[in-house]
This record gives structure tokens, sequence and C-alpha cells, in this order.
């Protein structure tokens, strides 16, 4: 089959792997029809790679059919439309109960002291072959896999892959009180279902922050109150300002990481990639640190009593917190993986509701075929051609 590989910084290439096929008697192999790349893929394309083996199959927001089911599956037969979870988890340990899919104790990676294993992600979390190809092996399918109805086009599903569940339990994170401010820094595609999703669940003002021109329109369109990080020298002033004097009630970070305008931040992401490679993991392991820029202008931009709420992947073991600042203002701040598998009941009436309200139908700005990879990868790291959220259609 073919499938997008990992092989170096900014080199993904699309190749022919073997076919996956079952190995444990609750896996099942997908047909995969739709597959989205992800702002998290970006950090394997960039910061990441020291955890990447080269040849490793990249993708972990994929939907299909059913192609073949182990004995111990019984939930699917030949031929269900599924989607997928990033998570792999197994729905009976003890985490899986308590609605904590993503630190799954069945699947965790205990050798790197990480949670539940994930579709394409890195040796950190059980480098299993990712989604971004023809065909995938599912893990744990007796439990994971989400069937889907037929006749609704993939794009109505594929984000319960990943997007809609994070961006559901970032705003259920944030605790945004009714008719409350929400504010979301880093209009991607989970910031900007991060705002759908406020808006749907009653926030009374949404504020989007950003520096792209076509994400700030794209958030406008949706009811959101955008505003560009270049024209607001101090955006918690400029939020401040919205907000009766106070802050926002609810901030949701989106961003993570690779945040624009953080030049120490940035300087150790690139200086640790050009390191070899298993330096650069001990580096990043122990004394990585990350660009904070946007979580400080969180903790800035937030009204004291109020909530963060992280969705944004950060990795870095010594970052520096303004821990006084958290103190005094009595902030509470919550993060983590989503919960796929948790919140699908709360989801799943609204995705096949009459009028699309979330708008999932038209969310992609690109749909390309399985061969264009390495072109999708560049134009959404590089933000060119207006690409926000990209599918690629392996089976079309």
């Amino acid at each position: 089959m073919k499938a997008v590989t990992w092989h170096g910084k900014r080199d993904v290439r699309v190749e022919e792997v073997p076919d996956p096929k079952i190995e444990e008697a609750t896996d099942a192999v997908v047909r995969i029809t739709s597959t989205g790349i992800c702002g998290s893929d970006l950090h394997l394309y960039e910061v990441l790679g020291a955890f990447m083996t080269e040849g490793d199959i990249l993708g972990h927001e994929p939907m299909g059919v059913v192609e073949e089911v182990g004995p111990e599956v019984t939930n699917l037969k030949v031929g269900d439309r599924v989607v997928v979870p990033f998570n792999i988890s197994c729905g009976h340990c003890w985490m899986c109960e308590r609605g904590l899919q993503s630190q799954c104790e069945t699947t965790q990676v205990r050798e790197h002291g990480k949670g539940a294993s994930l579709l394409g992600y890195t040796k950190l979390y059980g480098q299993v072959p990712g989604g971004q190809a023809e065909y995938l092996r599912v893990p744990q399918a007796h439990y994971g896999p989400i069937k889907v109805p037929d006749g609704p086009p993939d794009e109505r599903f594929v984000y319960l892959s990943d997007v809609v569940p994070t961006a559901w339990q970032a705003v259920e994170y944030a605790n945004v009180p009714d008719g409350g401010t929400v504010v979301v820094f880093g209009l991607g595609p989970i910031g900007q279902m991060c705002c759908r999703i406020a808006r749907h669940r009653g926030a009374g003002q949404v504020i989007g922050v950003d520096l792209v021109p076509e994400r700030l329109a794209r958030a406008r369109e949706h009811g959101a109150t955008a505003l560009d990080t270049r024209d607001h020298k101090e955006i918690g002033d400029s939020i401040r300002q919205l907000t009766n004097g106070r802050g926002a009630d609810s901030v949701i970070d989106a961003v993570g990481m690779e945040a624009h305008g953080a030049p120490v931040g940035k300087l150790a992401h690139t200086l640790v990639g050009l390191l070899p490679q298993p330096l650069g993991e001990k580096i990043t392991e122990k004394a990585g640190i990350d660009r904070l820029s946007v979580l400080y202008a969180a903790i800035d931009s937030v009204r004291r009593g109020g909530t963060i709420s992280l969705s944004g992947v950060y990795g870095g073991m010594v970052d520096p917190m303004p821990m006084m600042e958290l103190f005094d203002k009595q902030i509470q701040l919550r993060m983590g993986q989503a919960n796929v598998r948790h919140w699908l009941d709360a989801i799943m009436p609204v995705l096949t509701a009459d009028g699309d309200p979330l708008g999932v139908e038209g969310f992609a700005t690109h749909k390309l075929p399985l061969e264009e990879a390495p072109r999708a990868y560049e134009i959404f790291q590089k933000k060119l051609d207006g690409a926000q959220k990209i599918l690629l259609q392996p089976n079309a």
C-alpha cells in the first residue's frame, strides 16, 4: 500500500510499504477514505524529529471502512464505516472507566513515562503506524473505532478522530460561564473549532487571537471577535478593554510549543534539531523548553478567579512558570490530551443535527490525494495557499 512516511525535518514522502494485517485478536484493518493533517503532525515535521525513526508512518485523524476484524472484535463487521480516535484505548482499564482514555493503562507507554499510545506519533507514544495511508491496522478495535452512519460525506464525521473532541474538551476544561467571555489564542483548526463550540454551548463573547489574516477572517465569519496580535502591542490590555477591565472568564491556549514571536524557544528548538538524535532526545526529555509567550499572554488575559485551558501541545521539562501570578490571581489551570471516547455522547448529536451547527462540512480548506502529501505538509507548515485544514483522501 501507499503511506506517508517520515524521513527527517521537513521531509515526508509517499512510499510503498507492507499492507497492515491482523496481529492481535482485538485488531481491525480499515481502508482509509479520509485522513487529516494535524497541527501536531507539524511538530513531527519540525521539532520532535529526535523521537522519530525514518520510515515511520504518520497520521492520527483517519476514517474509513472496515476490511477485516480480529476474533475478539464483535462490535464491528466488514463494511462498517468508522472514525478512528487518535488515542488507542481499551475501554475497560481503571483510567478508561473514569473517562481518561488518553491515560489508558493497557496501551500506556511506560518505557517513556507517557500515557496511552497514539496513532502515528513518535516512540514516546508507542510508535504505532499512523493513518495517512491506504490501510490502517487499528489496535483495541473492540472499543476504539466509532461507527458512523452511511450517507453524509466523510467531512461530517472525520473530525471525531481529533479536532472536535479536542476542542470540546478544551471548552469543557475552560469552564466558560453561561453568557461569559472566552478568549481563544491560536486560530488553527483546534482554535477555530473551540470558537464554534464555545458559541454553540452558550458563551456570550468569543474572542479569537492570531496573526494570520485568513484565520482571523474565518473566525469572524463564525461570530468571533478576532484580534490581530500585530495590531495590539499588549494583548492583555486589549482583552481587558473588551471585558469591563477584568479580563476573560476563560482562556484557551490552542497554540502550544510553536508560538510565534518567542525567539529563545525557537532557538532552543532549532539547536536541538541539529544535534545527533540520541542526544536530542535526552535534551528534550530532561531539559526541553517551550516558547511560552502565548501561555504568558493567557495568564495575563484571564480575570482573577478565571480558568485557563491548554489544548496546545507543550513538551518542555524546565519551562519557567510565573507561579506567583498564577497563585495571586487564583487561576484554575486544566490541560491534557483529549479523551476522545469520553465526549462522544455529547458530540455525536451535534454532528448529526440538521444545519451542521459546527460547520464541519467545509471546514477543510484543501482536499488532496494521498500522493500530494509532501506538498500538503509544506503549504500547511508555511501557511501558503490559504491552507488552514487539509484532508488527504487515499481511497476517494
